[in-house]
């Protein structure tokens, strides 16, 4: 612009260039320099803000403006207002957290992996609006990650360490040897009550928690109510603790058993949890392979293949791994997802194979026992 309004006159320039007038002349004037603002006649003088400073640094390093004001109105002595010497602070500058108070470690989240069923189990208490309108009862459901099969479950009147003591060593009796599970709950009272440590102990159990004030910490007990809730049986009320235990032993024999599950691949808790997923797979790859062979035209993205199965399931997984469950970056790791390192099959679990094992209940006796 300079270059052209110096072989045309400025008028013109700006009118090919279409470029107001004022906006030339504005740019050809320097720069105003801006005076350096004078201190207010009130304020500190350089030996009275040190002062100030080395203050805050010595005696009262630990304690925040405000409290150091009061302390020396109280000794007689007045140097300056709190907003002053967060002033002197700024310019330091030294604002940050000035009192003394405790650090608390951050907590760690919990890192659970399951290979193969039987390697761990979540579980959680939920509460279910009994006949009238203030009684609950309390449904206890314990949940094995990897095949989303539930291994026990029990209603009771009351939340109770006892009962929940007995549901434990009666489930891990039917399901486990010792040594091989890890048992993942949230930090309820029953869950953290001392009986229960003292037996998950005794039977080998590794017991781990969900972070304080942290709600996906457990997340396939909390998901595994959601069909419970929304299942079209559900009452909106039980009459009575028999009604819902009736209730129950239809509905966890329909969920591990005819259940089919989107994050296993649509095959059932029980298929997966006693071993027969890679058989149910095979005979549902054959099957797509004879409709291929039948109607290619019908495929436009070539042979189908049936769900993949999940090889590893996670609780927390670590954030340098991604994983993919129902949804991208998930909990659950399938065959063919490179986003991960490979998980070798280290299952040298043989379960029965038969699935018409009921899961545990505890019988109506023993919740008046244990009362």
């Amino acid at each position: 612009m300079s270059l052209t309004a110096s072989a045309l006159s400025a008028a013109p320039a700006c009118r090919v260039l279409g470029l107001p007038r004022a906006s030339l002349d504005r740019g050809r004037r320097p720069a105003a320099v801006g005076r350096p603002r004078r201190a207010p006649p009130r304020a500190l003088n350089v030996v009275e803000r040190q002062g100030v400073l080395d203050l805050l640094h010595t005696r009262f390093i630990d304690q925040a403006p405000a409290q150091v004001h009061a302390t020396l109105l109280d000794e007689g002595t007045s140097l300056c207002s709190p907003r002053t010497m967060y002033r002197v602070l700024d310019d330091a500058p030294e604002i940050k957290e000035r009192r003394d108070q405790v650090r608390r470690p951050h907590d760690a989240a919990p890192e659970l992996l399951a290979t193969r069923p039987n390697a761990v189990w979540s579980w959680d208490i939920t509460k279910r609006l009994g006949p009238a309108k203030w009684p609950y009862f309390y449904l206890y459901v314990m949940l094995d990650i990897f095949s989303r099969y539930v291994v026990g479950w029990m209603l009771a009147l009351y939340e109770s360490a006892v009962l929940t003591e007995r549901l434990i060593a009666e489930t891990c009796a039917k399901h486990i040897q010792p040594g091989q599970l890890t048992l993942h709950a949230d930090r309820g009272g029953a869950m953290r009550s001392k009986p229960v440590a003292l037996l998950l102990a005794d039977l080998g159990v590794t017991k781990t928690h969900s972070r304080p004030h942290v709600s996906h910490d457990n997340p396939f007990s909390a998901a595994q109510f959601k069909p419970l809730t929304y299942c079209p049986r559900f009452p909106e009320r039980f009459g009575s603790i028999e009604d819902g235990r009736a209730f129950g032993q239809v509905f966890f024999l329909w969920y591990n058993q005819k259940h089919r599950h989107s994050g296993l691949g649509f095959l059932t808790p029980a298929v997966v949890h006693f071993g027969q997923a890679a058989t149910v797979r095979v005979h549902r790859q054959r099957v797509l392979a004879a409709a291929y062979e039948a109607h290619p035209e019908r495929f436009v993205k070539g042979r189908p293949r049936p769900a993949d199965l999940p090889n590893a399931v996670w609780i927390n997984p670590p954030a340098t791994k991604s994983t993919a469950q129902d949804a991208p970056g998930t909990t659950i790791v399938t065959s063919d997802d490179l986003r991960v390192d490979p998980i070798r099959d280290a299952d040298d679990h043989f379960a029965v194979m038969t699935i018409d094992r009921g899961a545990t209940l505890i019988p109506l006796t023993l919740v008046s026992q244990c009362r």
